[in-house]
């Protein structure tokens, strides 16, 4: 599943070549999405809402995507050829001389105005941690409110908590926190789960900052440290900071894997 900077960053994208643009012609396919009722509306806006991105229509529609693991949006100019093939595309937006294609996204949805606040995927969101201003007085109150014995590493991943951050940012964030990922979110007192959070918040926003194709992806390292994650995907080989065999175990309901140094991050109160 993509990190809520991916999305961030394809929805500026999107927004950039199609906000203010009619479109000329929409189609769907292997879909059931009436897509050609947005033939005529303007494209106001292109948002990302945590790992789902929405395009607001002039007519009060909403286009819903969620890219999950195999979804992605490309813009090219008109009558040039795709990077991917045709019968891949679930949606295809018309502008004028360019044209927007969805690719394999699992979710596409076409909301009807107001259908949006009642969606049981994006309704319940917690904030976004790259949107501003952000609540993290919210984030509080939706923490506190899990089961005391709840581990850290869960309500990180949890959007109904706060939304955005996905598996690399909970691994990353908890080494840079010296957090055991089960550590009980009641053992972290207020101060510490802020920081937790603005760490994630921190590290999304300084990749978010990078050019799409700048380097070799995402970087995680402080100044001077080895580029890439520092735990994240590197079972058994040894930590940056320490050498210890990098640790890795299923986490969560549904569970997933989670990456962490058994030294660095001994916290498991």
């Amino acid at each position: 599943m993509p990190e809520g900077d991916t999305i961030f960053r394809a929805a500026r994208s999107l927004g950039r070549w199609l906000e203010g643009r009619t479109i000329t012609a929409a189609r769907s396919q292997r879909l059931k999405v009436p897509a050609e009722r947005l033939v005529g509306q303007t494209v106001e806006k292109v948002e990302a809402r945590a790992k789902h991105l929405l395009i607001r229509f002039s007519g009060g529609d909403v286009l819903h995507t969620h890219m999950r693991m195999t979804g992605s949006w490309h813009v090219y100019p008109a009558g040039e050829r795709w990077r991917k093939p045709a019968w891949q595309a679930r949606v295809v937006l018309e502008a004028g001389d360019h044209v927007a294609v969805c690719f394999d996204a699992p979710v596409v949805e076409l909301l009807a105005e107001g259908e949006e606040h009642r969606h049981p995927s994006i309704a319940g969101l917690g904030p976004d941690v790259l949107v501003d201003p952000f609540d993290m007085g919210e984030v509080l109150r939706r923490a506190r409110r899990q089961p005391p014995e709840r581990a850290a590493g869960e309500v990180l991943l949890d959007q109904r908590v706060v939304s955005g951050i996905g598996n690399i940012y909970r691994c990353e964030s908890l080494f840079a926190a010296r957090l055991h990922p089960e550590t009980p979110v009641a053992a972290l007192d207020d101060d510490a789960l802020v920081a937790l959070v603005e760490q994630a918040s921190a590290l999304m926003r300084a990749n978010l900052a990078r050019a799409p194709n700048a380097g070799a992806g995402r970087t995680f390292a402080p100044p001077g440290g080895p580029a890439g994650p520092w735990v994240y995907g590197r079972t058994e080989r040894p930590c940056y900071r320490c050498r210890t065999p990098i640790r890795t175990a299923r986490l969560g309901d549904p569970p997933r894997d989670v990456w962490w140094c058994p030294t660095c991050q001994l916290s498991r109160k």
